[in-house]
């Protein structure tokens, strides 16, 4: 059969044998008109005033977006509150959009007009978050797992905060959007670090699906608490990309009614382990690097025999990426059990520890493949992981090697199942 994967900008269409499980989400339908609904939510939140009654002429708003490794409708869903907050009596001067970065790379200019429109990137100031800028981060205290925290400075000191973002099953922290939008979006490094450090992710709750109960997740929600959120616009799309649902009003209420709704369309029971699992990491944006495929990979993992193996499809049209530690962390262990004993070095921390521990502790579950049009074999083998270069033809050697029973995942961690 012929099955179309989501992969980079265009996807990528496979043929596989008829009697590989095709594994997809439930179909969610459009709201319709997105921007009806999103002032609707504005006007009408979850569990606090709505948002004009929050507002005061000559506030200093701060709204936190996405960046563009998230597929996050930025362009479609800020109109509608930039127009809200202009109504409400706040001064477009006034308004600052700051690009939730957490610990990625800054955005061009011309990728921060494709993640927001030139619309919006000309009339509005744009600023980007830096979470290695001492002179741009507040102290906030220290959070009941002795981490002490830092956050943007002018989100903070804003008379009036705004979160946007999406709400999508998340590999150890449950679900994105919500608190994540403060820790680690607009967090210190090191206040990163220690929230994605390696007991916390050893945790058997730091996982999909799974927010109360979780370390990762629980001290997200206390940082951002820490920062004083005014409000949350968080939105859930489906394959397509069209908005499925509006989640607005106060953090915590906004947010679990959110990842309730993901839940019941994004989450699916199997009834027994698969030999083999083919996956995507959802296309682009999520495929851009080979750093953002351990997602893809945990949910595959999922569903793997313990031995199997995993095949990954992902563009990676942005590398490794060049940034970050990432690369050098798994050249460093050099095996996957050799990253696992690194991290767990007393006193070792370092960024991104927390994805190749993640990696690892997936490859010592399952050998993992992949297949990237934007990496050499040299690149995959030196990630400790092995190239692919015809996906069909692994498929058969795979089957023959690790057993029959074959599944796929086309819209990689966009569907997340599990076996109860």
């Amino acid at each position: 059969m012929q099955i179309l994967l989501r992969y980079g900008r265009t996807g990528l269409t496979v043929a596989l044998p008829d009697d590989v499980a095709v594994l997809t989400a439930r179909p969610a339908p459009g709201v319709g008109d997105e921007t009806a609904v999103i002032r609707q939510g504005l006007r009408a939140p979850i569990g606090c005033a709505p948002l004009a009654e929050k507002m005061r002429p000559g506030d200093a708003v701060v709204i936190a977006h996405s960046d563009i490794t998230r597929a996050t409708p930025n362009a479609r869903l800020l109109p509608p509150l930039l127009a809200e907050l202009e109504a409400a009596g706040v001064r477009r001067d006034d308004i600052t959009l700051l690009n939730a970065l957490g610990t990625h790379r800054r955005q061009t200019g011309a990728e921060l007009r494709a993640l927001l429109g030139d619309d919006i990137v000309d009339a509005y100031r744009c600023l980007q978050h830096d979470g290695n800028d001492d002179a741009g981060l507040v102290a906030l205290g220290v959070t009941s797992f002795g981490h002490p925290v830092r956050v943007n400075r002018r989100f903070v000191e804003a008379d009036a905060r705004i979160l946007t973002g999406l709400i999508e099953p998340h590999f150890f922290a449950g679900f994105s959007g919500g608190p994540k939008g403060v820790l680690p979006a607009l967090a210190g490094a090191e206040s990163v670090l220690t929230n994605h450090g390696v007991t916390m992710i050893n945790h058997p709750n730091a996982t999909w699906g799974r927010t109360r109960g979780n370390p990762v997740w629980e001290e997200m929600l206390e940082v951002a608490q820490m920062a004083r959120p005014t409000f949350l616009l968080n939105v859930t799309i489906n394959a397509a990309g069209a908005i499925t649902g509006v989640f607005a009003g106060d953090l915590e209420a906004a947010h679990a009614q959110g990842c309730e709704f993901v839940r019941a369309h994004a989450m699916a029971a199997v009834s027994a382990p698969y030999d083999v699992v083919v996956v995507t990491n959802g296309g682009y944006p999520l495929d851009q690097n080979l750093y953002q495929t351990v997602k893809g990979m945990s949910a595959a993992r999922q569903i793997v025999r313990s031995g199997g193996a995993i095949l990954m499809a992902a563009a990676c049209e942005d590398g490794i990426p060049a940034h970050g530690r990432y690369a050098a962390l798994l050249a460093e262990g050099g095996s996957p059990q050799g990253v696992l004993e690194m991290v767990a070095r007393p006193g070792f921390a370092a960024a991104d520890q927390w994805q190749v521990q993640i990696q690892a502790l997936i490859q010592r579950h399952a050998d993992v493949y992949v297949y990237s049009d934007g990496l050499t074999d040299a690149q995959i083998a030196a990630a400790l992981l092995t190239p692919c270069r015809d996906i069909p033809a692994t498929v058969q050697k795979l089957r023959a090697q690790y057993g029959p029973r074959v599944a796929v995942l086309p819209e990689g961690p966009y569907i997340v199942p599990y076996i109860p």
